[in-house]
């Protein structure tokens, strides 16, 4: 049978097929290979006759589309990065820096801006990521504010949830599946930081082929995997003015004749 891993704890997978959930161990092959199988993974499972903690075991598994090294998970075909209005306040350099890396991996991102009852702020937001070219979905999860949006988005395809600890990530699926699945973060009264409570990456299937994934936050978030000369690329408000610099490797800060300079004063 053909399945989709949809949680791995301790080399224990989960493996959803044909509408069952089997756990199932991976064969000695993988590791001999250096291959890890990978929540999210398309593999290929036999039934056990013997059936004792696990019930199958995987045999072989699909080419991947993708796979992100952090969190570990493979085939993710958009990211929706959740920030707040406030509690914790909005982080837009995580969040550009997000969006850059998703850019890089070629997976589509979208924009959910939460707690919107806490701050008109969300407006700023919502306005300039879309004019910069982003889908951005506004709600308030506690009260379903826009979750039907953030639903019809997510229709047909895996998708992984991002965002740091606190701004709502754990809510928001607790609200599209309309129960409590996973875990809500407090908000820390000292520091108005959140306490992540997600530890491990899970897939959890809302519709037929719609599956999201619930990832531990995103604390420190570098963009390690790209090159320095490489990264104006990956943003796509500057990237189409990269060409009208006079120099290679225009730093856009203090050079002369900058197209990305130039573009900017004229905003």
């Amino acid at each position: 049978m053909q399945g989709i891993i949809i949680e791995n704890i301790s080399n224990l997978y989960k493996v959803k097929a044909n509408g069952n959930v089997y756990s199932a161990s991976a064969r000695g092959k993988f590791k001999q290979e250096g291959v890890t199988p990978l929540v999210g993974d398309i593999v290929e499972i036999e039934e056990l006759e013997d059936k004792k903690e696990i019930d199958s075991i995987i045999n072989e598994i699909q080419p991947r589309k993708m796979q992100l090294k952090r969190p570990k998970i493979a085939n993710i075909e958009q990211i929706i990065f959740i920030i707040s209005t406030k509690h914790p306040k909005p982080d837009l350099l995580m969040l550009d820096k997000q969006l850059a890396y998703a850019e890089y991996l070629q997976i589509k991102p979208i924009i959910v801006v939460n707690k919107i009852d806490l701050a008109d702020t969300y407006k700023k937001i919502v306005d300039i990521y879309t004019k910069t070219g982003y889908t951005v979905i506004a709600t308030n999860a506690k009260a379903n504010e826009g979750i039907e949006e953030v639903k019809a988005v997510l229709k047909g395809k895996i998708s992984a949830f991002s965002g740091n600890s606190g701004v709502g990530k754990s809510t928001t699926i607790n609200a599209l599946f309309n129960k409590d699945i996973t875990l809500e973060g407090e908000i820390s009264k000292k520091n108005k930081k959140g306490k992540n409570t997600t530890t491990q990456v899970k897939l959890y299937e809302l519709d037929n082929n719609t599956f999201i994934a619930d990832t531990p936050g995103f604390a420190n978030f570098e963009l390690n995997e790209i090159k320095a000369k490489d990264l104006e690329n990956y943003f796509i408000d500057i990237a189409p003015y990269v060409e009208k610099c006079e120099f290679v490797g225009c730093t856009h800060i203090k050079e002369k004749n900058c197209g990305v300079k130039a573009a900017l004063a004229q905003r």
